[in-house]
């Protein structure tokens, strides 16, 4: 299947570029396991001691790229986030592709406590900046990318297109509070898990960039209040551990919808090749389209 005149990037596809990858690295790709399909497609191997990512498309090479350089970096400062495997040098390049190798950590479903979130956050807004630099944050530019590739309806496209460009302006005139800094870029419970030890780790580093420090802060608030998918003492403790609430903060509201628009965007890769994901994608937009409630968005 093609898409655009390249090979459809899907599971057996990203399968395939792992497995040339670990040719290369002397890795054994055996009970191999799809755990996501978005802007990487991650694998799990080596009877669950391996996690692999394989970039969608050669233009991720720079953020992976830099997500190695973060990971070396959160090594040397011994903060708890995922490790690279292999002595070989990271990425791995298959036909444009990056891929990755990575520790696993338990049975990658067992999930950090909100209050460990908050906690590890602000150990890590608060570590000495890396001696590389970071891009700056852009989020729209991720967002006009998956669409232009994305299979989804033209309709579809040019509504949230249109709020794209609503949104800039409105993102541009956030006032921030909390200072400014290297930003996780992606934080949520999904990224916070447990090790065999039990101790709670960071992972999925390739968003690592500048800007404000509320950026961090705003999935896990807005999977509370839009998603239900944290519960009021969870979410408290969350606070606690960070100390701070970004709900109450003025620029909440305009964040809130740039993650939301980013979360549609990030689904809409896969609407091609899977109905389940189509019928999703059509469904938050209409939450958007009519303000209605999130609370029937689906997890993915």
């Amino acid at each position: 299947m093609t898409t655009n005149g390249q090979t459809a990037f899907d599971a057996a596809r990203a399968a395939d570029l792992m497995r040339r990858a670990c040719e290369r690295v002397g890795l054994v790709p055996d009970k191999l396991e799809l755990l996501r399909l978005g802007d990487h497609a991650v694998f799990r191997f080596d009877e669950g001691r391996v996690v692999s990512r394989v970039g969608r498309h050669p233009g991720r090479l720079p953020s992976v790229r830099r997500e190695v350089a973060v990971a070396r970096w959160l090594e040397a400062v011994e903060y708890p986030a995922a490790r690279l495997v292999t002595e070989a040098e990271q990425p791995i390049v298959v036909e444009g592709h990056p891929v990755t190798f990575w520790e696993a950590l338990a049975d990658g479903d067992t999930y950090a406590s909100t209050q460990e979130m908050g906690e590890l956050l602000v150990r890590l807004h608060e570590l000495k900046p890396p001696s590389f630099p970071l891009p700056g944050l852009r989020p729209f530019e991720k967002v006009r990318q998956r669409l232009e590739h994305a299979e989804i309806r033209n309709e579809t496209r040019r509504y949230l297109s249109g709020l794209t460009e609503e949104l800039v302006e409105e993102f541009r005139n956030v006032e921030s509070v909390l200072p400014r800094g290297h930003l996780h870029g992606d934080f949520n419970v999904g990224n916070v898990l447990r090790d065999a030890a039990g101790n709670a780790r960071v992972i999925d580093v390739d968003g690592f960039t500048t800007g404000p420090r509320e950026w961090d802060l705003v999935q896990t608030a807005m999977y509370y209040d839009s998603f239900g998918w944290h519960t009021a003492a969870e979410y408290a403790d969350f606070t606690i551990g960070y100390g701070f609430d970004v709900r109450q903060w003025s620029g909440y509201r305009v964040f809130r919808s740039v993650r939301e628009l980013l979360m549609i965007s990030w689904l809409s890769q896969n609407a091609g090749v899977d109905a389940r994901v189509a019928e999703e994608v059509d469904k938050r937009v209409e939450t958007l389209r009519f303000g209605t409630s999130r609370r029937i968005w689906a997890p993915f």
